[in-house]
This record gives structure tokens, sequence and C-alpha cells, in this order.
């Protein structure tokens, strides 16, 4: 079940969000676990933590819970937020089933209903990209703001060289919405990074630590490539 956030109150949707994803939530259905690259970092940094209940995790733009309901099946402490009414109605849903409590909020990730130093770790598995340049900026400055010192940061998004770059309209450098095929197809704005462009907007955490995984569509005709990065603040 969801316990409600201690935290202040968050907007319902805030301007870092793209509704079109409040569709997408009630007309798809959703992966049911996380990636491997998120129980990686995880299991990495906290497995052999003797009180798990102690480290405590944010699935930033949670969406329907895969991550949060794995985060809190290990025994960690869990919490999550995403703009979507209907994702959060989902995530609570699914974890009511199996007795999973978290510290859930529906609301902006640039504006985080959480106090500073408020967690260990912070885990975008592909949610930030789907933002302006400039709101992703905003949303770094909450994640380091909520990290405690020597926290851990987590973020998987798309690259330049993934299927659909450069097609749609196009928003700004990198960023389109209505984009016609491909992954992001349908997903309202989406936007496509460069090293040089992630690198400079997590600049301001003390090591990052960047990797890429590709996997083809299609018989191959199609690549979809994202980058897989761990920071420390």
């Amino acid at each position: 079940m969801i316990q409600p956030s201690t935290a202040a109150a968050a907007p319902s949707s805030g301007a870092s969000w793209d509704p079109a994803w409040e569709t997408v939530y009630r007309t798809q259905a959703w992966g049911q676990y996380p990636s491997e690259h998120v129980i990686r970092f995880v299991a990495r940094r906290w497995y052999r933590v003797a009180d798990r209940s102690r480290v405590r995790l944010l699935d930033l733009g949670s969406g329907p819970g895969a991550t949060t309901w794995y985060v809190a099946r290990e025994g960690f402490s869990a919490a999550a937020i995403d703009g979507s009414t209907t994702a959060i109605q989902q995530l609570e849903t699914r974890l009511s089933k199996d007795g999973l409590i978290v510290d859930a909020a529906v609301g902006d990730l640039a504006a985080l209903p959480w106090p500073d130093a408020s967690f260990d770790g912070v885990i975008d598995n592909a949610s930030m990209y789907a933002n302006r340049y400039a709101d992703c900026e905003r949303i770094i400055r909450e994640v380091r703001r909520v990290l405690k010192p020597g926290g851990a940061f987590f973020s998987a998004s798309f690259t330049d060289r993934t299927w659909g770059y450069g097609t749609g309209t196009v928003v700004e450098p990198g960023g389109y919405t209505d984009i016609p095929e491909g992954p992001l197809a349908g997903k309202g704005m989406s936007l496509f990074f460069s090293r040089a462009r992630l690198t400079e907007l997590l600049r301001s955490f003390a090591s990052t630590h960047m990797e890429r995984a590709a996997w083809t569509l299609g018989e191959e005709q199609h690549t979809v490539e994202m980058w897989i990065v761990s920071c420390e603040r």
C-alpha cells in the first residue's frame, strides 16, 4: 500500500511533466520488472547492508512502479514520484497485493516534495529524458538536493543514435515531439542526449560513470541505444 508522504504537498502535474504520459498509462500495459541495469546499480551498492530498511531509495518518474516494487520487495525503504495520477494509482494497486509500503507522491520531478539529504540513492529509469533540457537541469539540482552526501544517482536515457532521433517536431536541440516511429512514438516530448550534452548536465556530481547499452529491432533494421549512468554526490 501507499504510505502518505510526510513531505509537503506537491502539484498534481508540474511544469517538467508531459501530460501525454497520462494517456500512455491509461491505454498501454507497462513493464512489470525493472531493468537489469537498475538491479545491478542497487545490488552493487546496497545488497550487503545488514539492515536494508535503513537504505532509502527514490524511484524518480516511477510510472506504475516496477522499480519501486523491486526496491520495496528487496527490503529497502522505497519512495516514488510521478506526474501521472494514473501511474501512482497503478503503483498503489500493485504494491498493495504484496503488502508493500512506500512513500509515494504525485508531483513534479523538478520540485521534489522531500527535505534535503533524504535519500541514499535516486533512480531515474528513463524518465528525465521526457523533458526539455532546462527542466532536466532543474531535476538534477533537485536530485542533488535530496541525496545524502556520498549518495548515488542512476540514470538511463536515450542517445542520439536511437531510432526516432531527428524525426517529428523540433522543440530544441536534441528534443522532439510528435515522433512518428520508434520506441518513443506517441510518448510526447523526448530529449536524445549526446555524450557531451549529458556530461554537461551531470557536471555537478563528484564523479560520473557512463556506459552505452544498445539493441536492435525489426530484424536489425533499427537501433535503440541508451546511456547507463551512475553518479556520486
